[in-house]
């Protein structure tokens, strides 16, 4: 073995797994929450958490859990941290499952912190909880025993159990028996690891049950159904008139898959909520989706993200979200829309009064695009809440379109502006719209070039409003010194601050580094009379 060999194996890369990042760590506590306040076999006999509840549970488990990994840790620095990493997960879940089988609290008059317990348990159905696994005939009939005889139950939710053809048929005459009843069902993730063909002819048994209810809520996501799963729902699908939720999401669903739905589909005029997020829907799919669109005023929450739609796609659905006076949440994440589509849709941005979340991150919208949909929320959605336009190249030219319409919004939340190219000239002007949103909990423009002078203004402009949790600017360019005189500037709420693990001191052109110090002058009397 020649010496260089050896010199390489000598110098392995070392990752370390813990601690893991305060964005981690929130994650986790938002998905135990979701978690505690979904129905499932456990709330049914010991009650639903209400919402505050299970937010307080959460954080309470995630910090026991995250203390006795971290103890662990402490016990072998030398190791990668993955044997932490297993028990934080080990013990956070154990502590969930404890808080699970407690239930709600109980007040000291006797009452249930959570009213709506009893309620829930009488009229939701779930088999849901527990592993993902694979059920059969012998084990369907004893999950499905509490449908035999007169019951309550007006929504049923199968999802995270794959039914073979046994338990589909053993599910079948029960489902006709209760199908009068039921108002919201939910079949997501019913099939999994099944082959093609028992797939189809279960989602047939099903829907031949099925067919005729009068549902308000359908989830047919996480199928791989494709065209042929679209068509095998048909007598389900083209039953449904009175449909107010609808969910496609990671379906598979092609341009064929989308003309099906459409086609089957009798009436979505009083649809509310339509989801189409992960599918590889394409142009003309998108366009077979806005015909969908263009029959439901009604809509309220529209998401089409990650569906690999383009330009001539974008152009369609924003002509057909014309007509949906009623849009509070439009999700069109992760598209390869480009200036055009962005331009289309701000075109019909002004009927939406009601609008108070637009989520329009990875588009390729460019300055152009940006622009446009800022300049037409400047003059609409009043009432809007949260702003997301990540990853669309947005330089200093478009920071003041989005800058005048941030300044115009009093009850903005949160603003995502991460992966863009705005560097200290383009957050200068960001930084100044963000001293007049009140109501602001949570800011990010990470990576995006930001050297200590744009990360200055935008910390000093967040730091005092009262309520305001977390700035992200990690993964930018920021010089050692700076890191210091950050944290110097959270000394008083160190959480405000986000992670600075990926910031790049030295991370800046060298033609960059050189003009910054003969600018930073110019920069800061520049701002002083700067107005949006």
């Amino acid at each position: 073995m020649d010496s260089s060999a050896q010199k390489y194996q000598h110098r392995p890369l070392a990752i370390k797994l813990w601690p893991p990042s305060q964005s981690t760590r929130l994650m986790l506590v938002e998905r135990m929450t979701k978690n505690l306040t979904t129905p499932s076999i456990f709330s049914r006999k010991y009650g639903l958490l209400s919402k505050e509840e299970a937010e307080e549970d959460a954080k309470q488990i995630e910090d026991d859990a995250f203390a006795t990994a971290t103890q662990h840790f402490e016990k072998e620095p030398d190791g990668d941290g993955s044997s932490a990493v297993q028990i934080y997960a080990k013990e956070s879940s154990k502590l969930m499952l404890e808080v699970l089988k407690r239930g709600p609290r109980v007040k000291e008059d006797g009452e249930l912190t959570s009213g709506k317990a009893g309620a829930t348990a009488e009229t939701v159905f779930d088999i849901s909880g527990g592993r993902r696994a694979f059920i059969e005939g012998k084990e369907a009939a004893e999950l499905l025993e509490p449908l035999r005889g007169p019951n309550s139950y007006t929504k049923i939710i199968f999802s995270n159990r794959s039914f073979g053809l046994d338990a589909a048929r053993i599910a079948e005459p029960i489902l006709i028996s209760i199908k009068d009843q039921l108002k919201e069902v939910d079949l997501s993730d019913f099939i999994a690891g099944r082959a093609e063909a028992e797939a189809l002819e279960v989602m047939s048994i099903f829907s031949s049950a099925l067919e005729g209810c009068d549902l308000r809520y359908l989830n047919l996501s996480n199928n791989a159904m494709g065209e042929k799963g679209v068509r095998a729902f048909r007598s389900l699908l083209k039953s449904q008139i009175n449909l107010e939720e609808l969910y496609l999401m990671n379906d598979g669903i092609s341009e064929e898959a989308a003309k099906a739905v459409s086609e089957l589909l009798p009436s979505t005029e009083k649809l509310r909520v339509l989801h189409f997020h992960n599918n590889m829907t394409g142009d003309e799919g998108a366009i077979a989706i806005g015909e969908i669109v263009k029959h439901s005023p009604a809509l309220e929450d529209f998401r089409c993200s990650s569906t690999r739609v383009g330009s001539d796609g974008g152009v369609a659905l924003a002509e057909a979200l014309g007509v949906c006076k009623h849009l509070r949440k439009l999700d069109l994440r992760d598209n390869m829309f480009g200036a055009e589509a962005g331009i289309a849709l701000s075109k019909v941005i002004p009927a939406y009064t009601d609008l108070t979340e637009i989520y329009l991150s990875y588009l390729n919208l460019e300055d152009d695009g940006a622009e446009s949909l800022a300049n037409a929320l400047k003059e609409s959605a009043p009432s809007l809440e949260i702003l997301d336009l990540a990853g669309n190249d947005i330089t200093a030219k478009g920071a003041a379109s989005v800058a005048a319409c941030i300044s115009s919004k009093q009850f903005l939340t949160k603003i995502n502006l991460s992966e863009n190219e705005l560097k200290d000239e383009g957050v200068a002007l960001i930084s100044k719209a963000l001293e007049v949103g009140r109501q602001l909990i949570e800011v990010d423009l990470s990576t995006n070039s930001i050297t200590w002078s744009g990360a200055k203004l935008v910390a000093e402009a967040v730091v005092g409003k009262p309520g305001f949790k977390l700035l992200n600017i990690n993964a930018n360019f920021i010089s050692d010194e700076g890191i210091v005189e950050l944290k110097n500037i959270f000394k008083n709420s160190p959480d405000m601050l986000g992670p600075l693990d990926e910031n790049d001191p030295e991370g800046e052109d060298s033609d960059e580094k050189a003009e910054e110090d003969g600018e930073h002058d110019e920069l800061e009397s520049k701002l002083k009379g700067l107005g949006i």
